[in-house]
């Protein structure tokens, strides 16, 4: 964790009174967008989901995370998307398990939500536009990813264009929103590495989409695989709570 003397240096250097929305899932990605996007001297918003997923350890990942950020607010938004269903983390439907990290990128999976990342981004569109702030930060990676195609460059271009047409601020030329994606091109052990250097502790995340009841990580969904690989690549100890082999 940042230490607490560098961490309060870093509110007391703060001059500008930037803000930034950061969509945090409670994941590594999420929180690894945060510590940068803290380190570059913004102040945090951060914005979180109760979309009908399979679980809610997420959530509480990213209620403590934004605790220990100190975030000036932690919203989050309930959106039902378990009505609409047709995705493994919000219908009745098997998680896929031991998948090759090699063939993840080859399909999409049943994991994916539709259209999760624009529902959200929008979100966070409108919330930004409510602060006055330009940034949007997520933490999207085409690298290390299962497939997803709202995690791909052209859609955050595509999207950041749309958002520049959509709102007031923009049309009056107040704000120019930039969706920020600074670990697009890193692959997860990269994402830790850095994460690592702004003092993030990971042990605070949650990752696995088919958790025990009481928050272990199953250690065989395609994200705890990516999860697992990206720490052991990075040389750095893995403090996931998995459960046993074989439950």
């Amino acid at each position: 964790m940042i230490a607490g003397s560098d961490w309060e240096r870093g509110f007391s250097d703060m001059t500008d009174n930037k803000k930034a929305v950061i969509l945090s899932s409670g994941g590594v990605d999420s929180t690894t967008v945060m510590a940068i996007a803290r380190h570059d001297g913004f102040e945090l918003y951060s914005l979180s989901f109760d979309y009908g997923q399979r679980h809610r350890h997420e959530l509480n990942a990213a209620r403590k995370i934004a605790e220990v950020f100190q975030v000036v607010r932690h919203l989050v938004v309930q959106v039902d998307m378990k009505a609409i269903g047709g995705s493994a983390l919000t219908a009745d439907l098997d998680v896929p398990k031991s998948r090759e990290i090699e063939t993840m990128s080859h399909d999409i999976p049943i994991t994916y939500v539709p259209a999760r990342n624009t529902i959200f981004l929008s979100y966070a569109l409108a919330w930004a536009e409510v602060l006055e702030s330009s940034d949007i930060f997520i933490g999207v990676n085409a690298i290390d990813y299962s497939g997803y195609p709202d995690c791909r460059s052209e859609y955050i271009q595509a999207f950041e264009r749309m958002a520049n047409l959509a709102t007031r601020s923009g049309v009056e030329g107040k704000t120019r929103v930039r969706i920020q994606t600074p670990l697009l091109h890193l692959d997860k052990a990269q994402i830790i590495q850095k994460g690592i250097t702004l003092g993030v502790d990971y042990a605070m995340t949650h990752s696995c989409y088919d958790p025990t009841p009481n928050g272990l990580a199953c250690g065989q969904c395609d994200s705890c695989i990516l999860r697992r690989n990206g720490f052991e690549k990075a040389g750095v100890k893995d403090p996931t709570r998995y459960q046993p082999t074989g439950s």
